[in-house]
Parts: structure tokens; sequence; C-alpha cells
């Protein structure tokens, strides 16, 4: 297992813009596939972004291709998602996870990926 902790959450007004962070720990960090997921009150978790291990592809849901960027760092063990042009919508307890089976393939269904963070909560105002 590795452990995730993400950071960078936070309060903001509608067109704002917001850096995730995601830090692991572990030295195998650079051979998974990493994601990063939301969970609005009342809804399931869904899909945001997902990254190669070399970051060489990178994958997003419709509602934020355009406005998110997922990166990461492998010297650092860390992943990002930057967040920009935020609206009410994306507020949700935003989460990161990692794909344990060593895949090149970047897989948007939750049941893919092994390790979860405990989240950081996003609120977006109108």
């Amino acid at each position: 297992q590795v452990q995730l902790v993400e950071s960078g959450g936070g309060l903001v007004q509608a067109g704002d813009s917001l850096r995730l962070s995601c830090a692991a720990s572990g030295r195998t960090f650079s051979q998974y596939v990493m994601g990063w997921f939301r969970q609005a009150p009342g809804k399931g978790r869904e899909f945001v972004a997902g990254i190669s291990w070399n970051g060489g592809s990178t994958y997003y849901a419709d509602s934020v291709k355009g406005r998110a960027t997922i990166s990461r760092d492998n010297a650092k063990n860390t992943v990002y998602l930057q967040m920009n042009s935020l609206k009410p919508e994306d507020t949700a307890i935003y989460y990161c996870a990692a794909d344990l089976d060593r895949t090149r393939v970047v897989h948007t269904g939750v049941n893919e990926y092994d390790s979860w963070g405990q989240g950081t909560q996003v609120t977006v105002s109108s």
C-alpha cells in the first residue's frame, strides 16, 4: 500500500483557481498511475483526471476538460491538480488515488484504484 495525503483545498469564489497536491509515501510512486476523484454531497465518487506513471498520458472528465491540469513530480512523490475557472458545481471533496497494478493504462473507474487519500474539501461560492 501507499499512503496518500491531499492538501490545497479551500473556499474560493467562482472563477478562481486552486492547486491541489497529493503527497505519496513509498519508493515506488513513479510506477503507479495516479488519479483525482471527487464526491459532492449526495452523489457518488466520480473521476476527474488521471495521469500515467511517467506523466506522458493524461485523461480528464468532460466536466473539467479545458479547466483542469493533472501533473506529477516523481522526484517529490507528488501529484497535482490545477483547477481554473472554478464553478459552484465543482464543490466536492477531492481525493487522490493510486492504481497499484503498475499498469500503463489510465483507468477512470473508482474500483480500479487501490489506495486513497483522506480527501480535501473544495467549496466554490457563486
